[in-house]
């Protein structure tokens, strides 16, 4: 059919012409093969566009938790250039509003975990609610063939960042970053048609779409899906199902590791483990790395694909902390203060690669203060060594400057989470009349965990001195947003309530 190659959806009916019967996608006892996965994606684009009258550029969005429908309907968005926006069904309703309304979805699919929330989610907007229960069977039905005019370099995805300050931005990646990012994504992973990946991280995420699933449709292997993460379910996964890989954040890791099946547990395929994300506790890494297991690190954003640095697996253990070297076909720079830096030197990392994303939705200033000549400006801080690889400092606003001197708060948290008692901690700045800003350390402990005295002390001969915390703040919990991430004007605001 005309267009068809031009498109990723291309992908799936090559694999079915070679290997007919190879399974590409496990969800829930179902199994279904590259042919039947290909014929499935062509009725749903078929009913898309027939029935809901959608047309290339379009956007639809999907408020659901991981499921074999997301992923037909993720392809059939490719076959007729239609843009997919994942929503994060973490969200309050109010931000599912926000993202769907900016976005001008006209088409809002959704699983039944959410039916009750769609008149909310959607109240003022124009948007057909389409429950995807029954599988989608009703759009897959008696349509005329599908016409399409898609190309590589249309708009494929507009993935929401978490906005820590101020509203979410829309990321754009077009089809052809997809295409380039799963080419990255198999240089770091060294995939071929065997592998069998497992994804327990939520589709909303680039990281759940392109750093291991995507590339595994690109290659012919399989995926097997799970609706969101669950300990016991990944774990007899990971014994029982052939699993050779699957991307763990170091919530799950920890997860994994504190489960009681975990010492026991026979892994007779898995041939690696990986993160994505920006820093992870070497504690956790070298626990990993006990049972005989390489955990690679992949550093990247939203906006880089993400896949831009990363560890290959026969020198994970070896370089454990670091986020690894530039990736194929993307280009690193390091810079502060208007000039690239040195080896061993801080900077913030710069990225220009062909699985860049284009822009943010309807935000050309946005867009413009992200992007210098070509290059996605990450604000993360990184340190390049001598051999090569990458050091994962912080990010630029979370940067303590103190007495004139940089102080970036995740080294301090690497401390911090190696103190036995200690159930999560960070790092921020509290304003002082002499240093301008000095380092507090706000943590959260369990049960008999460490004074404020021994917490102070462990970072004896381990930091220089003027890096130490000068104050510790215990709090229940860490302040966090909707994607699990620390809040950090929340947490200055606590902090500089607690000195008064």
């Amino acid at each position: 059919m005309s267009g068809r190659a031009q498109t990723i959806d291309a992908w799936l009916h090559t694999h079915a012409d070679h290997q007919r019967g190879k399974i590409a996608l496990n969800f829930e006892g179902r199994s279904h093969s590259y042919a039947e996965l290909a014929e499935w994606v062509e009725r749903l684009a078929a009913g898309l566009q027939h029935k809901l009258g959608l047309k290339r550029g379009d956007r639809v969005a999907y408020y659901g938790k991981n499921s074999d429908s997301e992923v037909a309907l993720l392809f059939a968005a490719a076959r007729l250039g239609l843009i997919f926006v994942p929503l994060n069904w973490r969200l309050a309703v109010a931000e599912l509003n926000y993202a769907i309304g900016d976005c001008g979805a006209k088409v809002l699919f959704h699983d039944g975990h959410f039916a009750e929330q769609i008149g909310a989610v959607l109240e003022g907007l124009e948007t057909v609610p389409v429950d995807v229960s029954d599988r989608l069977a009703s759009l897959g039905e008696n349509h005329a063939p599908v016409q399409s005019e898609a190309e590589l370099g249309d708009a494929f995805l507009i993935v929401y960042t978490s906005g820590t300050t101020g509203r979410p931005k829309g990321a754009v990646l077009t089809q052809e970053a997809v295409l380039w990012n799963a080419v990255i994504s198999l240089h770091a992973h060294d995939f071929t048609p065997d592998d069998h990946i497992l994804n327990i991280l939520p589709l909303f995420h680039v990281g759940g779409i392109n750093i291991q699933m995507m590339p595994m449709f690109f290659i012919g292997g399989q995926v097997t899906l799970h609706a969101q993460f669950e300990p016991d379910s990944t774990i007899q996964a990971l014994e029982l199902e052939g699993i050779t890989t699957t991307v763990c954040v170091p919530t799950v890791m920890k997860a994994l590791l504190y489960h009681p099946d975990w010492g026991d547990l026979k892994l007779p395929d898995l041939r690696m483990l990986n993160t994505g994300s920006t820093d992870v506790p070497v504690e956790i890494l070298d626990a990993i790395h006990k049972r005989g297991i390489p955990m690679v690190q992949v550093y990247g954003a939203t906006e880089t694909g993400p896949v831009t640095t990363y560890q290959k697996s026969g020198e994970a253990m070896a370089t454990a902390g670091s986020i690894g070297r530039a990736g194929i076909h993307s280009r690193i720079r390091l810079m502060m203060d208007g000039q690239e830096v040195g080896f061993d030197m801080p900077g913030e990392i710069w990225v220009k690669g062909p699985n860049n994303f284009s822009h943010y939705w309807n935000n050309p200033e946005a867009t413009a203060e992200a992007m210098a000549d070509g290059w996605f400006r990450t604000g993360d801080v990184a340190r390049k060594d001598k051999n090569g690889l990458y050091w994962f400092a912080d990010r630029v606003k979370h940067m303590i400057i103190s007495g004139g001197e940089n102080i970036y708060p995740a080294e301090l948290e690497r401390v911090l989470n190696r103190i036995e008692g200690i159930r999560e901690a960070c790092v921020v700045g509290r304003a002082h009349p002499k240093w301008g800003e000095v380092p507090v350390a706000v943590v959260v402990l369990r049960k008999g965990g460490p004074d404020r005295t021994a917490i102070l002390a462990a970072f004896t001969d381990e930091i220089a001195r003027y890096k130490h915390p000068k104050d510790v703040v215990f709090l229940e919990r860490l302040p966090r947003n909707a994607m699990g991430k620390v809040v950090v004007a929340e947490l200055r605001k606590l902090v500089e309530a607690a000195s008064r």
